[in-house]
Order: structure tokens, then sequence, then C-alpha cells
């Protein structure tokens, strides 16, 4: 069954299209983070004759930013761009934030020490919570950063060397991919086992709900609103509770299985070992079912009908495709917990002090006007500057086209605001 939207049928839609521009060098890098661990990307640099001293990072938790459709525009103004992956490339399971800010760290630093006097961060939808999480912390002592994780694992903040960048460019950003995994995962899941048995009283595909055959708009009632968004709490509040469980179990086993070489006999102490080295994985089903996928009526805005992976939600909230659906315990408090994830964009956003540009795509199917103005208002800069961009999620052409005129048209309005501050 094919309900994957057409955005995503010719490949990653925030990829640039077209050539870059005449003389682009682009130079593959191998990177250390401060945990020893290597990352790569691809760093873009104009010709020397137009070089400006500003470097553009951007990346994102899992998807490859390498070609990201902002780096053309950027390196026609002079300035350099490093695309970076980090050490969790397509792979949720693992993504624990504490570790990939260590990353950003590690592009920070390499720009700063390839010519760029200026280091700004390009925050793109999963990008720009990453990146306000780093900048907060940067901008902290090395003693006042976390010292330990959502699951409560020591980090490698306090030792890792984190320069602050010098501005943040959050650009359809979202508040925090857990804030946004707790506004759409599916609340009528009644055994996290069994995903198929619902709970009808609150399934939002329920036509008793006000749910109606798709492409037509469905309408919920205040009652029904207010159930739904509870009980999608109360389930989140469930698996962290289920994560933590795991979690504490592993590390009570590894404790017994370290003192008791001298208590226990070899073919006991093998079961603790066992139970200790245990790395379980959870899958957590049916992560599409954002009441604002089909009833236009919440939070209105410019967004057509569906979620940013599939016009039909109803149907794709039971494929694999979706947020957050395979995790360890870790990574699924670090990343995907609405209620436990340090990578929190408003929180974040209240403790840092650099220039920070805001911009929110008027026909984003994930982000809504109301998560824009949360973030904007959580802004504690200073300098600060709101755009509203007639655009998709990843300002993409309709499908099948070529040229990309909605990125041309951020920036035109990007570019600016940087010359401005940063030249």
């Amino acid at each position: 069954m094919l309900l994957i939207s057409k955005t995503y049928w010719l490949g990653m839609p925030f990829n640039y299209k077209g050539v870059l521009p005449e003389g682009t060098s682009v130079t593959p890098i191998h990177i250390q983070a401060a945990d020893m661990r290597w990352i790569s990307g691809l760093h873009y640099t104009a010709p020397a004759a137009k070089q400006q001293k500003i470097g553009v990072l951007v990346m994102h938790p899992r998807a490859d930013f390498t070609r990201h459709y902002c780096i053309p525009g950027f390196v026609g103004a002079g300035i350099s761009v490093l695309g970076l992956c980090t050490r969790t490339l397509n792979n949720d399971a693992t993504a624990i934030h504490e570790d990939l800010i260590l990353d950003v760290a590690a592009g920070v630093k390499y720009l700063r020490s390839n010519g760029c006097d200026k280091v700004l961060l390009f925050g793109n939808s999963g990008g720009g919570s990453l990146f306000a999480f780093y900048q907060a912390q940067a901008e902290k002592s090395s003693a006042e950063r976390l010292a330990v994780d959502a699951a409560g694992k020591p980090t490698k903040l306090q030792m890792a060397e984190m320069i602050p960048a010098d501005g943040l460019l959050a650009v359809s950003a979202h508040p925090g991919e857990g804030k946004i995994l707790q506004h759409c995962i599916d609340p009528a899941v009644v055994d996290e086992q069994q995903p198929l048995l619902s709970n009808p009283a609150l399934d939002m595909y329920n036509p008793a709900n006000g749910f109606v055959a798709p492409p037509q708009p469905s309408h919920y009632d205040e009652e029904f609103v207010a159930r739904y968004r509870a009980a999608q709490r109360v389930r989140v509040e469930k698996l962290d509770n289920l994560a933590r469980a795991m979690i504490h179990d592993a590390r009570e086993a590894e404790v017994l299985y370290k003192t008791s070489r001298d208590t226990l006999s070899f073919e006991e102490r093998q079961q603790v070992g066992r139970r200790a080295a245990m790395e379980p994985v959870m899958v957590i089903y049916r992560t599409m079912a954002n009441l604002h996928y089909t009833d236009p009526d919440l939070d209105p805005s410019k967004r057509a009908y569906g979620s940013l992976f599939s016009e039909r939600p109803d149907l794709m909230n039971f494929q694999y495709i979706g947020f957050g659906r395979v995790v360890t315990p870790a990574a699924w408090l670090s990343t995907w917990s609405g209620l436990s994830s340090n990578a929190d964009f408003c929180k974040n956003a209240a403790q840092m002090s650099c220039p920070v540009l805001l911009v929110n795509a008027l026909r984003d199917k994930e982000i809504y006007p109301g998560d824009a103005q949360l973030m904007w208002q959580s802004l504690a800069s200073e300098d600060r500057t709101y755009l509203d961009i007639d655009a998709e999620h990843y300002f993409e052409p309709p499908f099948g086209e070529q040229t990309a005129p909605d990125v041309d048209a951020l920036m035109s309005q990007v570019l600016p605001w940087v010359m401005q501050r940063f030249a």
C-alpha cells in the first residue's frame, strides 16, 4: 500500500535543486567529536576572492543535510557552509541529544578553525531544537552544563569544548521532536504490543468522533480535543515509565554483576550478566495521529490536508514510517519524549543570547502558527526577527518541479539578515 507523500517520491525534499554557483569548492571532511566519535560532512566554499569570513553549519539529528537547500544561496554570497551528519544518520534508535550536540560542537570548531570569524547555525526542522539545545549549553560555563542526560547517564558536556555560535536561524523549526510526537502519538492504543487494538472513544480516525472520509476536512468538538490531548500525555508518561524501568533493571543488574563475583555461582552470575548486557528496543506504534492533520479549524493555517509524510495519515498511522518508531529507552527519553527530552526549543531559547531569525512556513503540515508563536515568545535574545513565508515545510516546490522558487524567496530574506549583522 503506497501511502507516502509525493514530496518524498523523488528523494529528500530538503536537498538543493539545480547546480552550485560557479567556482564552488566542495570538500569531504571527517572530524572527531569530544568523545572520540567520528562524523562526516561536506564543506562548501566560494572562490577565495568572494569569501566572507562567515560559516554556516546545517545539521539534523538524523537526516543527511549535506546537500541542504540553503547551501547554494549562502555560497553564492561568499559564505562557507558545512553540511554535517551526526553520529546517528538515518537512525532513530540511538539518537541521544546530549551526545549529538557534541557533534554540533565539532562542526562549530571546524568552521572556526577554517577561516570563519563568525559561525551561524541553520536549524531546519529537527535541526532547530538540536541547535537551540547546543547553543543554550555552549553559552554556559562548563560546570553549569548538564551532568547527566534524560536517562540519568553521565554526559561529556562538562569536559567538551563548546564554542557558542554567533547566531541561530530557526527555519521551519519545531518546538522539539518530543513536543511534535506528543501531539501526533495515537492515544487510542490500548496495548503497546498489539497495535491494532484501539479505544474507539479516543480514536481520531473514528467517524463517531468527527472523522470523515479523506480528503474532506474533519471537525472535532472541544470536549474530544481536550480529552484526546490529555490521553496523549498519559501515553507518553506510560512510555517514559516503561523506558525508565528498562534502564533501571539493566543498571541494577550491572551493579550486581560487578559485585557478585564471590557471592554467586558462575551460572547465576551469567544470568545476571545477560540482564546487565541486555539492550531492549521500544517499538512505538501509531505516531501519525495529530488532530491538526484532518481538522483545519484547529490552529488554522494555509496547510493542506494530511501530514508531512502522507495525505492519508489515517492509514499511514499503521505503517513503519513515522516519528520515533523504533528507539532504545534512552533515545526515547532524550529525543522523543515531550516530557523528558532536554532538546526543548522553548526552554533552551530562554537561555540563549545570540541573534535569532525565526522563519515560519505558512503551509507547513507539521508546525503550526501556535507552535511558531510559542517559540517566538520563548526567545530571550534581544536581537530577534520573525518572518512568515508562504511555503511548505522544506520550501519544496510542487511534485516534479526542478526549481524551488520558495527557497529563493527564503534566501532573499535570510541573506540580508546575515550580512547586516555578520559581514
